[in-house]
């Protein structure tokens, strides 16, 4: 595993947890880590951390609008 060193502002109200929850939290957003990587990198269960990602405007379902444009497809295919 990686360290990474971070240095923040004082002026900055942010402790390490939170700062690692939102890198977290970002690097689910992008696609990055999956969900239990993401909760495993903050140090918190699944579920734990799906609620954490509401704090940061993160959908727990990280589905791209081209994918959820071709299910839509499919499933209009489907019906015909």
């Amino acid at each position: 595993m990686k360290t990474i060193t971070l240095s923040i502002p004082d002026s900055i109200d942010l402790d390490s947890k939170d700062a690692l929850n939102a890198i977290a939290a970002h690097l689910y957003s992008a696609g990055k880590l999956s969900l239990g990587q993401s909760a495993d990198l903050a140090g918190l269960s699944k579920r734990e951390f799906m609620e954490i990602l509401n704090k940061f405007n993160v959908s727990v379902f990280n589905y791209s609008h081209d994918e959820l444009d071709s299910d839509f497809e499919a499933i209009k295919n489907y019906n015909s």
